[in-house]
């Protein structure tokens, strides 16, 4: 007999808000992270790029003594993490705009803005490195108002703040605008419902197996529950806060990592908590019924598969966002595997039916087999650690890749002035150009009241009584080799076959 549990009477109470620092690559994000946790992440990163969502949580005391909790996420600058950020903002109830003191408003803060607004959650901009010999705040000031962010004090109503991240002049600041923003968005939740929320981050650890980072937006989660993600479940036995220790619950607003998914969940989907295992998947059954997947690419045109691998979920995603650029009218490029771990002989195997196959890793290793087996079938594998870097390799390659065709090019047109005689599909013709140019030995339509009505190829070129190879203006005599009839009126149009 299934056991009963008692259901909990709603408890609303105040969450703490999740905030979300989004700007251009190099305007300080992660600095003003490391900054309010005291800790290094961007020596870590390849590039100095911020690569990967994490959440951390922190506690504020205000200006007035209130002690307060927040819970901050990074989000990736590049402009390959589009979607990230997004995502990042659709999670976030705060968001913070970071704008260099020297540099202004770029490409990017305006793209975080943009993910920011349809996220539709409020924000504070900080104007960051006020200690740089280059920077001037009223210069910063006046790019925002350019570019329609109208902040306090210049005829808006955004709250803004002056800081630098590297000395923390400023932060306090910048936290008590944070906690305000958040009182006046009222922010509330029931904390004695099931657990529910959104995941951040999911990757298979080599020595842990499939873990995940979630952030709870309603509920708590305890240990001996189960979480639901998608097509993945986990058991909560191991579950850690952001500084890796290991808790028994975690409540609103709390990042958690869960170790022991039965599958990698997807990055940016919600999970939900169940009582045992055996709800979870019935849940997931039930859920199986009303998701199709999308499967094979319906085209005629030739097929590039791609395979990528890389070391966590959100990475796999700007991927994506990378190839969704790519478009051509010549071959459909289809991403026939994505997961997470390093790259092996299986995934070398996977590919190798289709011809032009291409395996992209990234912060990934490849194992010995499998390039032993690449060699052998011919898959072309390569790894990064920068997305730029991948970016533009993969554009390559799929150009590379693109079959080339034979395009007519038209040079030139001539009206038929007059045909004085026919022999053996040879017309001999009096016409005169009309635009560009024609060249003996050129393939030509025939062009009768705007409809083609025959082909020729011009066999030889006579103006002013002596043979020419081209002609570009003027009278001219022609000897045109065609099977179809040609009369005065007629038009040629003569055509170079290029290859594109």
């Amino acid at each position: 007999m299934a056991k009963k549990t008692k259901t909990k009477e709603p408890n609303i109470v105040k969450r703490s808000p999740i905030v979300v620092v989004m700007g251009h690559i190099d305007h300080g994000k992660s600095t003003l992270l490391d900054t309010i946790r005291t800790a290094n992440t961007v020596e870590k990163e390849a590039g100095g790029i911020t690569q990967h969502l994490s959440a951390y949580k922190t506690t504020h005391t205000t200006s007035d003594g209130a002690t307060e909790t927040i819970t901050f996420l990074d989000t990736p600058g590049h402009e390959a993490f589009q979607k990230m950020r997004l995502r990042g903002a659709d999670v976030a109830d705060v968001a913070i705009l970071i704008v260099s003191a020297e540099d202004g408003v770029k490409p990017q803060t305006l793209e975080a803005l943009e993910s920011i607004k349809q996220a539709e959650i409020p924000f504070v901009v900080a104007i960051n490195k006020i200690d740089k010999p280059g920077a001037d705040i009223p210069r910063t000031q006046s790019s925002l108002i350019e570019n329609e962010i109208y902040i306090e004090g210049m005829g808006g109503d955004i709250p803004w703040v002056a800081i630098s991240a590297k000395a923390g002049t400023g932060i306090p600041e910048l936290l008590d605008l944070i906690i305000l923003t958040a009182d006046l968005a009222d922010l509330k939740a029931d904390e004695n419902c099931p657990a529910r929320g959104q995941v951040i981050e999911a990757k298979l650890d080599p020595k842990r197996g499939n873990t995940a980072t979630l952030i709870i937006k309603e509920g708590t989660l305890h240990n001996g529950e189960c979480v639901v993600s998608g097509k993945g479940y986990s058991p909560v036995r191991i579950m850690e806060d952001y500084t890796g220790t290991s808790i028994r619950e975690a409540g609103l607003s709390d990042p958690v990592m869960i170790v022991g998914w039965n599958d990698i969940p997807v990055v940016g989907d919600e999970f939900f908590s169940v009582t045992n295992k055996k709800e979870a998947e019935r849940e997931i059954a039930k859920s199986n019924e009303d998701i199709k997947k999308e499967e094979l690419i319906n085209t005629d045109l030739p097929t590039i598969p791609i395979a990528i691998k890389a070391d966590v979920a959100g990475t796999i995603e700007a991927i994506l966002h990378e190839l969704n650029k790519f478009e051509s009218d010549r071959i459909a490029v289809k991403v026939i595997n994505t997961a997470v771990g390093d790259i092996t002989a299986a995934d070398v195997q996977d590919v190798s039916a289709t011809k032009d196959a291409i395996i992209v890793g990234f912060n990934v290793k490849v194992e010995r087999p499998a390039t032993d087996l690449a060699e052998r079938l011919g898959v072309e594998i390569d790894t990064f650690d920068i997305i730029y870097e991948l970016s533009e390799w993969l554009e390559t390659a799929l150009k590379n890749r693109t079959p080339k065709k034979e395009e007519e090019q038209v040079t030139g047109t001539a009206k038929i002035l007059k045909h004085f005689s026919t022999q053996k599909h040879t017309h001999v013709l009096g016409a005169r150009v009309e635009e560009g140019r024609l060249k003996a030995g050129q393939s030509v339509r025939i062009v009768r009241r705007e409809i083609k009505a025959g082909t020729g190829v011009v066999k030889n070129i006579q103006q002013y009584k002596s043979d020419v190879q081209e002609v570009s203006e003027g009278e001219f005599g022609m000897q045109l080799v065609s099977k179809d009839n040609i009369a005065p009126g007629d038009y040629i149009e003569a055509y170079d076959l290029v290859i594109t």
